[in-house]
């Protein structure tokens, strides 16, 4: 059942090794194959627009598609020595205008830079930083039977979401998508402004590097080329054994709710269900690991709202375990729900077909996220339920997404890489989407006010306490760093990174000394 992202999402070497791309020592001797494309070339408009966010549309003064590493050395250079301001774009998925910002002169395009491939020299998955999801998933599954555990949102390029931690339909069971993350080649700028590339790898004299790309987020130290992805623990011996195994197939079903007979009671106990649920069935052991059950409330404009579920077909006991857990959603719901048995299919075609369809007229938007520790107090549900019932607002591709979420993922130290929520149970996602500039002010409005309702008694946003663990840096929120809407006290930077940032700091100042890589949310160098 293809859902549109606008409806869902809207309504994520050898040890000591250092690759220096050739001639990087004097980095003018490094030629491009790619060309600038400037506002007079037929290319320009369509790289430009290639961002899923309408509220933001880029100008620059020019665009270049990068299909090598040297490409993206001799890109970064040239613009260091003309002193431009460079962002990059992988599968155009930015929440915020950190790539179509008008501060933005040069954008490097990744998008044809995307093979998937095995290196024996790293004994790791190479998979180009312009990928996108859906590339990924084929290449992997269908030349080895394995698969990350990335996002159901196909169309994503890995760029930023393997970056900035990654998560999907398998972390339950597989952990985040960064702790399959063996190594990362990117661009660096040296305090003299020589642009070079760097292999960092979790074992190598760079780990500091590699670390930073295990959730410091996108735009932050350099130019991504490639990610080196083989699990930890895996010896690389063998590519088959280097990734989770995909499953064989998916166990699936859908419980459709109708807000024409939801009352404030009902749907109170509808979300405590949920969250009831997956607050018992949280360990990495549990027979519900590979449960996945986004809960997607759509605004009651839109006239129903929808659970989604699949389950590994191969888990013993799957379909009384799918039942069971159907059971549960509806206990003290009256009226219940319809529940629509979809059955079982193959893993990479059932995928596909739940998967958030892209939609070649993206919407305006605004995202706002948190994690939580545990489920909401009645309170917050009630806040909830109050805004996707606002009937001053008219918002049928707005929604507040609820994913399952902890699981393997929460068996990782919070310091081993930088992502570090690592006792969570799940992630709440906040979006207004629209279509007409005109109506700019009234969907922001209704987000913030949702928003800051939710975590009143937190200053608006989720301070980081027996409940909340703040938020994901991939759903980027600026609003997290401007007082007119945070008002407690807590920087925007302790809820993406919590205990971590200061590390990144260090990290940001070593390899990117002169801040070329740069926005809004951008880590400081210290």
């Amino acid at each position: 059942m293809p859902v549109s992202r606008r409806g869902l999402l809207a309504g994520t070497a050898v040890a000591g090794a250092a690759l220096a791309v050739p001639g990087t020592a004097s980095a003018a001797a490094v030629a491009s194959t790619s060309t600038k494309i400037g506002p007079n070339d037929a290319r320009y408009q369509d790289l430009v627009l290639r961002g899923q966010n309408r509220r933001f549309v880029g100008t620059p003064d020019y665009a270049r598609v990068i299909q090598s590493g040297e490409d993206a050395v001799a890109a970064v250079q040239d613009a260091v020595r003309s002193g431009k301001r460079i962002a990059v774009r992988g599968g155009g998925h930015c929440f915020e205008d950190f790539v179509d910002s008008s501060d933005v002169e040069v954008l490097l395009d990744m998008s044809t830079y995307d093979a998937v491939t095995w290196d024996p020299q790293y004994r790791a998955f190479s998979i180009g930083a312009g990928a996108t999801l859906e590339t990924v998933y084929k290449e992997l599954f269908y030349g080895w039977g394995v698969t990350v555990p990335g996002g159901g949102c196909l169309s994503v390029g890995v760029g930023g979401h393997f970056s900035g931690g990654g998560y999907g339909p398998l972390s339950r069971k597989h952990g985040s998508v960064v702790d399959h993350l063996y190594g990362v080649e990117l661009v660096v700028v040296d305090a003299r402004g020589r642009a070079h590339s760097v292999v960092a790898t979790r074992d190598n004299a760079h780990r500091d590097l590699w670390w930073a790309h295990t959730g410091g987020g996108g735009g932050n130290f350099g130019v991504v080329t490639r990610y080196l992805m083989r699990s930890a623990g895996a010896s690389g011996r063998s590519p088959a054994e280097s990734l989770p195994k995909a499953p064989a197939a998916l166990r699936a079903s859908l419980l459709l709710y109708d807000w024409k007979t939801m009352t404030q009671a009902g749907f109170v106990r509808t979300v405590r269900n949920w969250f009831d649920f997956f607050e018992q069935h949280n360990t990495a052991d549990s027979p519900y690991a590979t449960l996945y059950a986004p809960f997607i409330l759509t605004h009651s404009s839109a006239g129903q709202f929808l659970l989604s579920t699949q389950l590994d077909a191969a888990a013993p006991d799957s379909e009384k375990l799918m039942n069971a857990f159907n059971a549960a959603m509806t206990v003290g719901v009256d009226p219940k729900p319809q529940v629509i048995d979809t059955g079982v299919g193959p893993f990479l075609h059932t995928t596909m077909e739940r998967s958030i369809a892209e939609t070649p007229t993206p919407a305006r938007a605004k995202y706002k996220a948190g994690y939580l520790k545990q489920g909401y107090t009645d309170e917050q549900i009630v806040a909830l339920y109050r805004a996707l019932t606002d009937t001053t607002y008219e918002g049928p591709q707005s929604s507040v997404l609820l994913v399952p979420y902890g699981g393997k993922v929460n068996t990782v130290p919070a310091d081993a890489t930088a992502s570090a929520q690592r006792d969570v149970v799940a992630k709440m996602v906040l979006s207004a989407a629209w279509t007409s500039a005109a109506d700019d002010d009234k969907h922001l409005a209704w987000a913030r006010k949702t928003y800051t309702a939710i975590y009143r008694d937190t200053g608006g946003v989720p301070v980081p306490n027996a409940i909340n663990a703040g938020s994901y840096i991939n759903y980027p929120d600026v609003d997290l760093a401007d007082p007119a809407y945070n008002t407690s006290g807590v920087p925007w930077h302790e809820l993406y990174y919590l205990g971590n940032y200061p590390r990144l700091q260090q990290i940001k100042a070593k390899w990117d000394p002169r801040n070329v890589f740069r926005h809004k949310l951008s880590i400081e160098p210290r």
